[in-house]
């Protein structure tokens, strides 16, 4: 009989669990074994329900030594990895024959009226994903490089026509992998650097990216002219990259100039030694002499070889770009010359030699590997990715400050706003430069004009936007324009405000309109404006809901404006991977924006263990794309309606009441950010060495000064996951009270972004455990705090309940039994991670401001990192 689905992936989180103890077995012997499985067995009825075992686990871990809390916690950790491995697996082998883009395309078919057609929809089709760091997918490379080859195995031994001496072969390949992990440091020794995090960045691309790219195009390619005879050009990018990483500098002292200058000359460095190894492929296979006349002109008529004779004029060119950056950053003499210095030096020769051989009747060998090469050089080219540039406002307005105190204008930053703008435009018209010769600004102005220096050195294909973190007024962008101005830059950088708070978002269309009513301003951007809109600085200002809703009127707005002056409008989507930082499926998130909000591209951020789970291997990369782009195509052609009136009217009224419920506890009550940092391990996470950025982004600043990351990150270590639910079904029953109801069913079958909120509720109470958040609460919290907790799991528990009568439901996830089965099979292993990591945050807490012992400290890293992981998105 064939086993069912589900089955099928509990067997293979056996397999690995077995292989894992067996390795466990060899290393430390019998007895750990035996103490392992005993955790995970009482660890199993603990999440059940049953106290006995949960007490009999905290008794257990009262009296180990650290060093045994360490194993402990490494064990259940490397579980939870192998299991999510054992998950994505799975979902990449049981996905349907007919993937997103096929239901897209066969939707279509029968569909009479679009609001434009399929080959304008996919003129329009553009995604850029934007690659940031996170500090629970920056602990080791390696371990990266470990997990995707572990998933390749397992692909392979799925597969039906595998021999027994093949499978032999890769099963012990996978223990080996497996013992390689295990007998690898999962945590750093310091604190990764922002270099580090960018490398990290690049391993994705070389792991998975390079082939899922060319690999995704020529199927896409394929589905729409079998479907539709519609054919993507050579130079075709429906999928591009940029990074953060190295270039995101908010708050984060440790990326410098210098940094950002280190980084982007590794990114080119990496991208040559790619392009090589396709380079060196392609001069083996490209032996033939039959070529057009052009390319015969090219290369001389006495050449025989004339494919390999152009290949090796490109290769000589990437060979000299490695060697000179190596000596570059050597401190070595170099000759920036004979690099690749510009996109088109990679294209060019591998055009001609494509044009060629379809001139001469080779389409079958134009069109493979090297076809495979052009697509990659159009996406990734010779910088591999764009790397971002990220700045507060505040960073920008101190520079002129500075200057004008210094030329005797006054402080600039007391000026009006009608002030500032005129001072920017009028020098930004002005020929004369602006900063003194001889004047010595402060250490933070010079790191600002430095970077600004390395912007201005680079070429436009090496950058992607420049971003203004707590943008408010059209001076922000200004100012970033003048300073780049200044710096000598020779082509006009798109700078993005980020309007991330609540009212920052509810004023982001007067501050785009004034900015857009500025003649010289629409001609400079080339009709073309960036705008960022934040997640989770915005819901942890003012709770899930409102934000939301904030998020949505503010991007309607904005569409509307550029419609106005019509100007192309690229949204970029500061989402993160959690409910909490707006977090969905990509099909949802997509049908949750404004209709019209994907004219532009979607420009989204793609944050650290998200972007492990979504484009960790070639196949789970091409079924992301897929997603990507079935969303999009159907939102430009078939996009969701925009609410009616009186829904708008509804989300208002439960909006406002969400922010006040939210702000009542978070701001209001004093007990509450004591109660945070002792129910959670917040003030732990600070101090750990899990990410470059400081978890506050001014250092003296209370839980407001927080950054997003570690306020959602804090709250899924206690399983409480307040942040995404607070106050949000507070307001729902308010509004039920008043009468809304019917209008509220409405919304929810009629209006994918009201629809939209319910689902991400749903999967977060489908993470949330008040149970284990009552446990930390108990061993933690002091005794006049512990009403607080108490509180907010009522409110929860309440929650659940008035959720599960509007879905009309008995439980959570009751329509999505794969999520469901996807938790509770990693829950068995979370409990005890979870139960260790309270004793080691009292044993931690209890040594007070003392150097934590290497083996404690160790293990807290390792505990907070596998809740991390086995929860999947917890920043």
């Amino acid at each position: 009989m064939q086993k069912g689905i589900d089955d099928s992936l509990l067997e293979t989180v056996r397999y690995l669990g077995t292989e894992l103890g067996q390795i466990i077995q060899q290393h430390l012997g019998d007895e750990w074994l035996e103490r392992i499985e005993t955790v995970r067995k009482q660890g199993r009825k603990s999440y059940a329900g049953d106290k006995a075992a949960t007490k009999s686990l905290q008794a257990l871990f009262a009296q180990m030594p650290d060093e045994s809390l360490l194993t402990i916690g490494r064990a259940f950790s490397q579980f939870l990895n192998l299991a999510n491995l054992a998950e994505q697996e799975h979902t990449v082998a049981n996905v349907s024959e007919q993937d997103p883009v096929d239901e897209f395309l066969a939707k279509i078919k029968q569909t009479d009226q679009t609001q434009m057609t399929l080959e304008q929809a996919v003129e329009h089709l553009s995604i850029e994903l934007v690659l940031t760091a996170h500090p629970t997918e920056v602990t080791r490379r390696t371990l990266i490089y470990k997990y995707s080859r572990l998933a390749e195995c397992l692909s392979q031994l799925h597969e039906s026509d595998l021999t027994d001496k093949q499978r032999k072969k890769v099963e012990q390949r996978i223990a080996e992998l497996i013992s390689q992990a295990w007998h690898t440091d999962e945590i750093r020794a310091a604190r990764p650097t922002p270099v580090d995090e960018a490398q990290w960045g690049f391993s994705v691309i070389e792991n998975s990216l390079w082939q899922a790219v060319p690999d995704f195009i020529r199927t896409l390619d394929g589905k729409l002219a079998e479907n539709f005879g519609l054919n993507l050009p050579t130079d075709a990018v429906p999928v591009r990259f940029a990074s953060w990483m190295g270039g995101d500098r908010d708050g984060n002292p440790f990326v410098t100039s210098k940094v950002t200058e280190q980084v982007l000359l590794l990114a080119r460095k990496r991208a040559a030694v790619l392009f090589l190894d396709d380079i060196n492929k392609l001069y083996v296979e490209l032996s033939m002499a039959q070529c057009s006349d052009e390319l015969q002109q090219q290369v001389g008529a006495d050449e025989h070889e004339p494919y390999r004779a152009t290949i090796l004029q490109l290769k000589s060119k990437l060979e000299n770009t490695v060697e000179g950056i190596e000596a570059y950053l050597a401190g070595e003499q170099y000759q920036s010359e004979t690099w690749i210095n510009h996109q088109d030096e990679l294209i060019k020769p591998l055009q001609a030699c494509y044009q060629s051989l379809n001139a001469v009747g080779m389409q079958v060998i134009a069109n493979g590997l090297l076809l495979d090469t052009i697509r990659r050089a159009h996406c990734f080219g010779i910088h591999l990715l764009k790397l971002d540039i990220r700045q507060d406002s505040d960073r920008h307005d101190q520079v002129f400050s500075e200057i004008t105190r210094y030329l005797g204008l006054g402080d600039y930053s007391n000026w009006t706003e009608a002030d500032k703008q005129a001072f920017l435009l009028r020098e930004l018209a002005s020929k004369r430069p602006l900063i003194p010769r001889v004047w010595q600004p402060s250490a933070d102005v010079q790191e600002v004009l430095d970077t600004c220096k390395v912007v201005a050195q680079q070429n436009q294909q090496a950058l992607g936007i420049y971003i203004i973190s707590m943008a408010r007024a059209p001076s922000d962008v200004l100012e970033v324009h003048l300073l780049l101005q200044e710096a000598g830059i020779k082509w006009p950088m798109p700078v993005a405000p980020l309007f991330e708070t609540l009212d920052d978002l509810n004023n982001a269309y007067d501050s785009m309109a004034a900015l857009l009513d500025i003649e010289w301003y629409r001609g400079f951007i080339r009709n073309h404006q960036y705008v960022m809109i934040g997640y989770s600085d915005s819901a942890k200002d003012a709770g899930a809901l409102a934000a939301g809703w904030a998020q949505y009127q503010s991007q309607e707005a904005l569409v509307a404006l550029a419609e106005q002056h019509q100007v192309k409008l690229t949204l970029f989507h500061g989402r993160g991977g959690t409910i909490g930082r707006g977090g969905l499926p990509a099909r949802q998130a997509i049908f949750s924006q404004p209709p019209g909000s994907c004219l532009g591209g979607l420009r989204v951020t793609e944050q650290g263990e998200t972007i492990r789970y979504k484009f960790g291997t070639e196949a789970l990369a091409n079924r992301s794309f897929s997603l990507y782009t079935s969303a999009i195509l159907e939102a430009l052609m078939l996009p969701p309606p925009a609410p009616q009136q009186k829904w708008r009217e509804v989300i208002e009224f439960m909006a406002g009441h969400a922010r006040d419920n939210y702000r009542e506890v978070v701001r209001h009550d004093e007990n509450f950010v004591p109660y945070f940092r002792s129910a959670t391990p917040e003030l732990e996470l600070s101090k750990l060495p899990l990410g470059s950025r400081p978890s506050k982004r001014k250092p003296n600043g209370g839980v407001e000064s927080l950054r997003a990351i570690p306020w959602i990150f804090a709250w899924a270590q206690n399983r409480l996951v307040l942040p995404a639910w607070l106050g949000v079904m507070k307001a729902f029953k308010t509004s039920l009270e008043a009468g809304h109801e019917d209008l509220i069913k409405e919304m929810m079958q009629q209006w994918p972004f009201f629809a939209s909120r319910l689902s991400m509720l749903e999967m977060v109470f489908m993470k949330a455990n008040p149970e284990m958040a009552a446990i930390y609460d108990d061993q933690l919290v002091p005794e006049p705090l512990k009403y607080f907790g108490e509180n907010l799991r009522t409110e929860l528990k309440e929650a659940q309940v008035l959720l599960l009568e509007l879905l009309g439901q008995k439980e959570v996830m009751q329509n999505d039994p794969a999520g469901k089965e996807s938790m509770q099979i990693r829950a068995n292993y979370l409990e005890p991670l979870h139960l260790l990591q309270v004793e080691l945050l009292k044993r931690a807490r209890q040594a007070g401001d003392d150097e934590l012992a290497y083996s404690l400290e160790r293990a807290l890293m390792v505990s907070i990192a596998g809740v991390a992981t086995g929860l999947r998105n917890t920043g």
